[in-house]
């Protein structure tokens, strides 16, 4: 699991701060590359240049955290991560982090990160089971988020409880024994579309819509992490392409449609979530449309774009799998069954992005897994992430039943 992947390691204030040194010399012996990042009261009990003597990296601290050199230091390290580890994490850092704060540099880091988090606790066991701390775990189970339990023994306060941080040897061990399990699409190779195409007016309009690409890129990084080869196809967004993945510049319809069928023989599934723009102008202005002293007005003739999906569909094999995506502002669950029959998908997800706050530019959503055979799962409002998981769950179950 750890080898040549880069772990940020968040090591916060507890007895068990001195492990976080222990467990950065372990991740190393498993082929990882380490940067720590300590938080004010971890350095109490560790200091910054022990940890960096360890790892051959800066220690990213509060008083580091801003320097005059032009480089954004968390967005640098949540950038560069391939996984974040957050051990040991104290219960202040769990609110924290469950509750998206961003107030010194260790939330912040985290909160810029888009790479599979892991938390493991270390607290007293009073603080372990009060209904706060209880809550922001739930929290961030739902945001996508692993938390491994503490363990129960002997506390820095003298009794036995549940609380104890977790051997560093221990942590790398089941972090290992769960990446093994939980790949089950090693060695499949999916195509993942992403984005909002943009259709040209003149050479410097377009047509579009406004779709920020987050649902894609969350499908692709979980596609990663369950073991498949990505190869993400996407329109102009934003975002960072997630670690391991293989990015596919496009921008048109016409773009898009030549890069997925050019690599559907060799794929063995196609996960659609881009945007596609439905109509694109008949005529492409040459210069850049001016405008008229003599008309207030500006006409244009549209004409359909090819629909991507269907082609797919038409030419997938017996053993491929295809799964749509339908963004509707009404009559949802209709039209997106409709969607599924036509284009004979295995899956559809069908999502209404007139709700607010979730659907196009979001961080979370709500969807309605559409099955073919007639079966239905409707997801709460929860992360993009947590939904793009479920995704990869189901299409997985759908490999095996091919």
């Amino acid at each position: 699991m750890f080898q040549d992947k880069h772990v940020t390691l968040t090591i916060s204030g507890s007895v068990a701060s001195y492990k976080g040194a222990i467990l950065a010399r372990d991740l190393q012996r498993a082929g990882a590359t380490v940067r720590v990042v300590l938080t004010s009261a971890a350095s109490r009990f560790v200091t910054p240049a022990t940890l960096a003597a360890l790892t051959k990296a800066p220690v990213l601290t509060d008083e580091t955290w801003w320097v005059a050199d032009g480089q954004i230091n968390h967005i640098e390290l949540a950038d560069w991560t391939d996984l974040a580890l957050a051990a040991p994490a104290s219960a202040n850092l769990m609110a924290q982090l469950a509750n998206g704060l961003a107030d010194d540099v260790a939330s912040a880091t985290w909160l810029a990160t888009t790479a599979p988090k892991v938390v493991v606790p270390a607290m007293n066991t009073h603080m372990w089971q009060a209904p706060a701390t209880q809550r922001n775990r739930q929290q961030l189970i739902a945001d996508g988020v692993t938390v491994l339990a503490p363990v129960t023994g002997m506390l820095a306060e003298g009794y036995a409880g549940t609380g104890r941080f977790m051997e560093p040897a221990d942590i790398v061990a089941q972090l290992t024994a769960t990446a093994a399990t939980a790949t089950p699409l090693a060695g499949k190779k999916l195509l993942v579309t992403a984005g909002g195409t943009r259709e040209a007016l003149d050479p410097v309009r377009f047509l579009t819509n406004r779709s920020s690409g987050k649902m894609g890129y969350a499908v692709a990084a979980a596609a990663q992490q369950a073991g498949a080869d990505v190869t993400l196809i996407t329109a102009p967004t934003r975002l960072s392409a997630p670690s391991g993945v293989t990015v596919v510049p496009i921008e048109s319809t016409q773009d898009l449609e030549q890069a997925v069928i050019s690599r559907l023989p060799k794929a063995d599934g196609v996960i659609m979530a881009a945007a596609v723009a439905d109509f694109q102008p008949l005529h492409q202005a040459e210069q850049k449309i001016k405008k008229s002293a003599d008309n207030d007005q500006l006409v244009l003739t549209l004409k359909k774009t090819p629909d991507i999906l269907r082609e797919v569909a038409q030419r997938k094999r017996v053993d491929q799998v295809v799964v749509g995506f339908a963004a509707e502002t009404q009559d949802l669950l209709a039209n997106a069954q409709k969607k599924l029959a036509t284009k004979h998908l295995d899956l559809l997800v069908a999502n209404d992005v007139s709700q607010a706050g979730i659907g196009f530019n979001g961080d979370n959503n709500q969807v309605t897994f559409l099955f073919k055979d007639g079966h239905r799962d409707q997801t709460p409002i929860t992360s993009k992430r947590a939904i793009a998981t479920a995704l990869i769950e189901h299409v997985a179950k759908i490999f095996t039943e091919k």
